[in-house]
């Protein structure tokens, strides 16, 4: 139980400090504008000064395709077109349950406007219970619920592709209508960077043939990314703020000295005069509602194992609710019609779902697993099991004492 008492003598602590960080980010953040003014003069030396030293930097900085400033509004939305949406949930594995298996619930979502159309709102989930499923991470030194997750996001890419494009393909006949596949989320599979090849190939190649799909049926793609913690674009500054001639990161800066999670003023290099400023909140006080920002090119490392035709691009949006960071692939970036309608949708959809984009958040309500719905899966695998003729099915005895203390 929580001692809301004692926790309340840390709340002062707390909130001073909130009110010092508040004061030194407004100083970050008109430095940020200064720099982004400078940057802008000296756009293109930049872009060929980060082209010229890409290898000997040690952060990641995108490339801006449009000028720095750049705020275009977004057209409307086409009457008619349709949205569809995965997400999913799951249920981990336990060796304290009745049986040592893990299950996957994806959300489903087709919504159409201006079509007289009945929407589709609804769920499939698959239990995972087979040595191949369980142990298999187990050859790359990797968790069996750490695996689940990944698997998840495979099995999200692949249901939105075989929605969408059963719907739009022949004898579906709405190829013509506008339409925009959404995820929750970046599509820069960045945490996959770290895990073994054979055990990456696994899990990104399944998502990338499905968003070949997608292409191929010329659905575009678009990742939503609330709240984000990026620094892509702003880290774009740091080539304007660095005192250096050449930004040789490797020779001027130690990587021992300065990490990307230590911001204490007394060693950072100029460079880091913004640090830990995120794109978001920089154009926050740049892009008034329903505008886009500079269209950037993502550079990082997990992309050189995507196709060239889906390497991920994206932009700041401010949707009203907060700036919400936009990602497409290559392909979708590089068509300025498709790319405009897309997001045209996209705001569409943040306005009917109240500040998050409605069929997100229903993908997001069909997948989620609660904790009745947890119960009754073990109760009604618990049956199963007992009409099998397995004797001793039951919970081990630490989770029988969680579920009834008697203290």
């Amino acid at each position: 139980m929580l001692d809301l008492a004692k926790l309340a003598r840390e709340i002062p602590g707390i909130s001073k400090h909130l009110s010092q960080e508040a004061a030194a980010s407004h100083q970050r953040l008109e430095k940020a504008k200064v720099l982004l003014q400078q940057a802008k003069v000296r756009q293109e030396e930049l872009l060929e000064i980060r082209e010229q030293w890409s290898d000997r930097l040690i952060f990641a900085a995108a490339t801006p395709l449009e000028d720095l400033d750049t705020c275009i509004d977004i057209k409307p939305t086409p009457e008619s077109h349709s949205v569809f949406a995965t997400d999913g949930s799951q249920i981990s594995p336990s060796h304290h349950e009745i049986a040592y298996c893990y299950l996957i619930n994806i959300g489903r979502i087709m919504l159409h406007y201006g079509q007289s159309l009945h929407p589709l709102l609804d769920s499939l989930p698959e239990v995972y219970y087979k040595p191949e499923d369980l142990y298999v991470s187990k050859q790359w030194g990797i968790r069996t619920e750490e695996w689940m997750g990944y698997r998840r996001s495979v099995c999200e890419a692949q249901m939105l592709a075989e929605i969408a494009c059963r719907w739009v393909l022949p004898p579906g006949s709405h190829y013509d209508v506008p339409n925009l596949a959404m995820v929750d989320g970046s599509l820069i599979y960045w945490f996959l960077d770290a895990l073994p090849a054979e055990a990456r190939d696994c899990i990104l190649n399944p998502i990338l043939a499905a968003w070949e799909q997608l292409r191929e049926t010329k659905i575009p793609l678009m990742g939503y990314v609330s709240a984000s913690r990026s620094t892509e674009a702003t880290n774009f500054l740091r080539l304007q703020a660095c005192p250096y001639e050449n930004p040789n990161c490797v020779v001027n800066c130690s990587r021992d000295e300065v990490s990307e999670n230590n911001f204490n003023p007394t060693n950072r290099h100029p460079c880091q005069v913004v640090e830990p400023l995120r794109d978001a909140n920089l154009w926050s006080h740049l892009l008034a509602p329903g505008q886009r920002s500079t269209l950037w090119e993502s550079n990082l490392h997990i992309l050189d194992l995507y196709d060239e035709s889906q390497r991920v691009y994206f932009c700041y949006v401010n949707v009203g609710s907060e700036i919400a960071r936009i990602e497409v692939p290559a392909w979708v970036a590089k068509d300025s019609s498709l790319f405009d309608r897309s997001l045209s949708i996209m705001l569409s959809q943040v306005s009917k779902g109240y500040g998050y984009p409605v069929a997100l958040a229903e993908a997001h309500n069909q997948a989620v697993v609660r904790g009745g719905d947890r119960a009754r899966f073990f109760a009604l695998l618990e049956q199963q099991m007992i009409r099998a003729g397995l004797k001793n099915v039951g919970i081990s005895y630490k989770e029988t004492r969680k579920r009834g203390s008697i203290a």
